[in-house]
């Protein structure tokens, strides 16, 4: 596989043709799930091919959002079809990998280890110190693309996806939990009590 090649193709394609509008869902959410998932293969003790290919499912998970964000995983497998041969990746290898990608699809449903990696990878901001600033970033986008038209409306919707939402690694759990259940409580009492969330940055 020759992965570093990939890794140059897609980000650089992800970069040049991802539109504006998408302030979440961009190239550099893109680096920061590829930096998680890093972390978490490590305490997870994945390498050699499984963490080549966990890294690549990475990179091509939201590729599908160059053409639209409905139905996009489906799309980053067609990417990962379409282009992955051109770097020696087998027909097995790329199957692996739309797995992957296919398990990111809210609600989540990871059936192995990778499958979990990525999941958590995808997710970790929600128990990480920049809950809120990324959050703003994808209210921001949803906003624009009218799949919430108020803060009110988001910030209900995002305790329910919260309290529904689990990790499903290990080290996930460990690290982010707590953090996870203390951005829960925050939101609910500044809905029960009429206030605004404020970012925390």
């Amino acid at each position: 596989m020759k992965f570093e090649k990939a890794k140059e193709f897609i980000l650089r394609k992800l970069e040049r043709e991802l539109s504006k509008n998408l302030v979440y869902h961009n190239v550099e959410h893109t680096k920061d799930v590829y930096s998680s998932a890093e972390t978490l293969a490590r305490l997870e003790k994945i390498e050699g091919e499984d963490l080549t290919l966990l890294l690549t499912a990475v990179l091509f998970h939201d590729a599908g959002y160059l053409v639209t964000p409905k139905e996009h995983e489906q799309i980053s497998c067609g990417f990962a079809l379409k282009y992955l041969p051109d770097y020696d990746y087998t027909s097995r290898q790329i199957k692996r990998i739309c797995a992957m990608i296919m398990a990111t699809r809210i609600p989540q449903t990871p059936y192995n280890k990778l499958e979990e990696v990525i999941c958590d990878a995808d997710l970790y901001y929600l128990g990480r110190d920049d809950f809120f600033a990324t959050g703003d970033r994808l209210y921001e986008e949803w906003y624009l693309y009218g799949i919430v038209i108020n803060e009110s409306e988001w910030n209900s919707l995002r305790v329910r996806f919260l309290e529904q939402h689990r990790y499903f690694t290990g080290s996930a759990k460990k690290m982010h939990n707590a953090k996870k259940n203390e951005y829960i409580a925050i939101i609910k009492d500044q809905l029960k009590n009429g206030g605004k969330i404020v970012s925390v940055r």
